[in-house]
């Protein structure tokens, strides 16, 4: 634990730790019972714990992020002080005190290595005492509203070629995306969405029929249907969702057909940017994200966050000299390899340009692809991991460009030829920049004005080869 974590107070360092359980539950054991707690301070999950079929949680966690909250256990009797109000409980017995007056709940209190347990069953009534305030609560989803901070959505089918589902949600949202056959899931493990006005919906579409909401296990979940393989793709700061059919890269694809590796194992997280219509000069692409953290920059600080800011900067940068560009993901999406460059293929775009970042060394690092032996084609298509071979020199003279607007803006930059993926597979320009800090201050990574000076370095270093690199599609 790095020197800054011990300055944090006790609480800040409690609502601290009980934010990383909550992750952890979610992602180490997902079919564990769990309690999601919604509220305008913070979103976090607790453990259920079962006990003569009734479900309990603990009260002192529950309470802890939400406000200042004491306990002391006198005997049998269990006492709790939660912004002044006093709650009294007695273990083994149903009879409670909150704010001086008696109060049942449906099952005994419990005590379990010094903390208070009460039943699920009982918040509806205890919580609006001990808060004062409005509290609602899903039981048979274990999910627990404080306040009015619920998410509501609507969703109609855009009239666009290919149809596309368009979801607007009241505040951002980030769900997991997993696909199978015929089937879009959207996992909502920390938002407080709330149900439609019907669990199912209904388009008078043939491609995206329907679109289904449920809820389970402290987490809400939307399935949207097709008669093919969907992609969901984020905008508007995260408040719209986009789901429309996966493009079909046989009939996109040039110069020649690429072998793919073996098909998407289904339920695989995936949510990738969905390519419009329009033709793309630029492709951006953030490295890592959803369940794939990269490297650890700081204790605070994952390397998907950092590589999607830079790109979001880059692309801003690349639209405003007038070279139109798309992100393989514009937002926090799980994507494999092989997924990325298949996007970036089917937008057949003048260059691609992946982000990394890091905090080893100072400036710049661009690299390039390191091509292996041109491998065993079949008939018209070209191996997979040697699909850049093509434009490799093309690439060079993209990274050389770069390198030169570094050096006239005094970055220090490194030139570098490595077998890093998915630079093999792409059948472009392309290239790879790992950033790092200006000097040894790891947080220059997320200033604003470090962000604009690589971005623009990129785009001017693009720009001065354009010719180029159109000449080269």
């Amino acid at each position: 634990m790095s020197p800054r974590a011990f300055r944090l107070g006790p609480r800040l360092f409690f609502f601290a730790m009980l934010i990383l359980l909550s992750a952890f539950l979610l992602l180490a054991n997902p079919d564990e019972k769990r309690i999601t707690i919604y509220s305008s301070v913070a979103n976090y999950s607790l453990p259920v714990i079962e006990h003569n079929g009734q479900d309990y949680a603990g009260l002192f966690e529950m309470l802890e992020p939400l406000g200042t909250v004491v306990s002391r256990t006198e005997g049998a009797r269990w006492k709790l002080r939660y912004n002044g109000v006093d709650s009294e409980f007695t273990v083994g017995k149903t009879r409670a005190r909150v704010r001086g007056q008696d109060l049942n709940l449906p099952a005994n209190f419990l005590m379990e290595n010094g903390r208070g347990l009460v039943p699920l069953a009982a918040l509806s009534t205890l919580l609006p005492r001990i808060l004062g305030g409005p509290v609602t609560f899903h039981e048979t989803s274990r999910r627990l509203f404080v306040g009015n901070v619920a998410v509501h959505f609507t969703a109609q089918i855009a009239k666009t070629t290919p149809p596309a589902l368009v979801m607007d949600f009241t505040s951002p949202v980030n769900p997991m995306i997993a696909t199978e056959p015929g089937k879009l899931r959207m996992v909502f493990t920390h938002e407080p969405l709330v149900p439609p006005g019907s669990l199912t919906l209904t388009f008078d579409n043939k491609t995206i029929p329907s679109a289904s909401y449920q809820e389970n296990n402290g987490a809400a979940e939307i399935t949207v249907t097709g008669t093919a393989p969907l992609f969901a793709s984020f905008s508007n700061d995260g408040r719209t969702i986009t789901v429309a059919p996966a493009p079909q890269l046989s009939a996109q694809m040039t110069p020649a057909p690429v072998t793919s590796p073996a098909p998407i194992t289904p339920a695989t997280p995936v949510s990738p940017a969905t390519p419009p219509a329009r033709r793309y000069f630029a492709v951006v692409d953030a490295s890592h994200g959803g369940d794939e953290r990269g490297a650890a920059l700081t204790s605070q600080l994952a390397e998907k966050d950092v590589t999607l800011a830079f790109a979001r900067r880059l692309r801003q940068e690349l639209e405003t000299r007038g070279l139109t560009t798309m992100l393989i993901r514009d937002g926090d999406a799980t994507l494999t390899l092989d997924q990325r460059a298949n996007l970036a293929n089917v937008a057949h775009a003048a260059i691609y340009i992946c982000v990394h970042a890091a905090v080893e060394g100072k400036g710049v690092r661009l690299y390039t692809a390191l091509v292996p032996l041109i491998g065993e084609g079949r008939g018209p298509f070209l191996d997979w991991n040697t699909a850049q071979s093509a434009f490799h020199g093309l690439s060079q003279t993209a990274e050389a460009s770069l390198s030169a607007e570094f050096q006239r803006r005094q970055v220090p930059v490194r030139a570098l030829t490595a077998p890093l993926r998915p630079l093999n597979n792409l059948i472009s320009a392309a290239v790879a920049i790992e950033v790092a800090p200006p000097a040894d201050d790891v947080s220059a990574l997320n200033s604003t004005t470090y962000q604009e000076l690589i971005a623009s370095s990129v785009a001017a270093g693009v720009v001065a080869i354009r010719d180029k690199l159109e000449a080269g599609r």
